[in-house]
């Protein structure tokens, strides 16, 4: 019980010694997150973009990227964990696909800006209005570094709840399991996670009459093509293409 009444004290102090910009920073986050914070610190590196560290004469650890780093591995975990929980009959495969789908960027930028993160990014002033504290890339990031500083600042159990919270209350796993492949989807994913160029689709040939043409795709990584496909529609060459480059791509 003292310890706690301690941490308390120190936390009490910690932030009065912020300016009000911070205090209302890590207010809104208390509000967010559903716990008093102990170390402001860790969740005001979280929320601040590499293009205020030069301007501020800041380490490069005091940006989100390395909390970042962290909040991915954890992350990772309690969703594995979630799954395990709704999913105790489904195979390693189910269970690693749906994953996939509930940490891409997409899906956490969103969950960003339902919690009401761009807000509250930090960014330079030489890039403030530009709209970077709006892209999926920087919002994915900023949502899994604010876990990555829950982990740091109140553990284990603070970051599983969090976590948690957020999925159970804006995400429908059940939804998000139950989709059908999209082999498309599935490719920009293992892009992203390999950190690969954002695939490129190229028609290579539309051959036919107008009322039953068909379509002959290319679908290009880092200027090499990687699958072909051919159908009817150009969607369907396109998901064909993208299904034949996540084969040769998981055996290379």
């Amino acid at each position: 019980m003292f310890s706690l009444t301690l941490n308390k004290i120190q936390a009490f102090f910690s932030k009065r010694k912020l300016h009000s910009a911070a205090q209302h920073k890590i207010g809104e986050l208390e509000k967010i997150i559903g716990n008093p914070i102990t170390n402001p610190h860790f969740y005001l590196r979280a929320l601040r973009h590499r293009s205020k560290l030069i301007e501020d004469g800041l380490d490069d650890v005091e940006s989100y990227e390395q909390l970042e780093f962290l909040g991915d591995a954890v992350l990772d975990l309690v969703v594995t964990e979630i799954l395990f929980e709704l999913y105790p009959d489904n195979n390693e495969g189910f269970m690693t696909k749906v994953r996939s789908r509930l940490v891409r960027e997409d899906m956490l930028a969103d969950l960003s800006r339902k919690l009401g993160f761009p807000a509250l990014v930090e960014v330079g002033s030489r890039v403030r209005g530009q709209g970077i504290e709006l892209k999926n890339s920087v919002l994915c990031d900023i949502f899994e570094a604010v876990v990555g500083a829950i982990y740091k600042d109140l553990g284990f159990a603070a970051s599983q709840k969090f976590i948690k919270n957020v999925y159970h209350t804006h995400i429908d796993i059940s939804d998000v399991s139950s989709r059908q492949d999209n082999y498309k989807s599935l490719l920009l994913e293992f892009a992203q996670a390999k950190k690969l160029a954002v695939p490129e689709y190229q028609i290579i040939s539309e051959t036919g009459p107008d009322h039953d043409k068909t379509f002959e795709v290319n679908v290009v990584i880092n200027n090499t093509p990687y699958g072909w496909g051919k159908a009817k529609n150009k969607k369907k060459a396109e998901q064909a293409a993208a299904k034949r480059a996540l084969e040769q791509l998981e055996h290379s």
